[in-house]
C-alpha cells in the first residue's frame, strides 16, 4: 500500500503527517494539543486537523470555542460525531440533541445539520463514502 502524506500549508508547513497507510497511528491527545496551540485557534472560533483520509473515509479532529457554530449544511456521506470534550448541540431539521463528553451520534447522508458549542468542545468527525455498492445487514 502506498503511504500518503499531507501537503504543507501556511498553517502547517511541515507537511509530513501520514494520512493513509496500512496502519496509521493517531494520537488524539497530541493533535488536540497541537490545534489548540495554532494561530487559527487563537484568531477564530475553531480549528481542525484531518487525521486520516482515504477514498472511503475521512476523520477530522475539530475544536470549537464556546459559542462557535458550524452553520447548517449537508454532506453526501454518513457522518459520525464523537464528542471527546465539552458539550455541543447537534441539530437537524427535525430535532436536536445536546451531546456531552463521550457521546456519539451517527446520521445518514444528505441530512441538513448544524453544530453549536455550548461549552468549549472537541469532537472527532468521521465522513464515510457511501457511493460503493453495499448490502444492508438484513438482506
Amino acid at each position: 500500500m502506498e503511504i500518503k502524506f499531507n501537503e504543507g500549508t501556511p498553517q502547517r508547513p511541515e507537511g509530513d503527517r501520514i494520512l493513509d497507510a496500512s496502519i496509521v497511528p493517531i494520537n488524539l491527545l497530541a493533535y488536540n494539543k497541537q490545534i489548540r496551540q495554532e494561530q487559527s485557534w487563537k484568531d477564530s472560533d475553531r480549528n481542525a486537523i484531518t487525521v486520516f483520509k482515504t477514498k472511503g473515509i475521512t476523520i477530522v479532529l475539530i475544536a470549537l470555542h464556546e459559542g462557535a457554530e458550524m452553520i447548517r449544511h449537508s454532506v453526501n456521506s454518513i457522518v459520525s460525531v464523537q464528542l471527546l470534550e465539552g458539550q455541543i448541540k447537534f441539530s437537524t431539521d427535525l430535532e436536536y440533541i445536546e451531546m456531552n463528553k463521550e457521546q456519539m451520534i451517527v446520521i445518514h447522508e444528505n441530512i441538513s445539520h448544524s453544530v453549536f458549542a455550548i461549552k468549549e468542545s472537541v469532537f472527532l468527525l468521521t465522513l464515510t463514502n457511501t457511493s460503493t455498492d453495499t448490502k444492508r445487514i438484513n438482506e
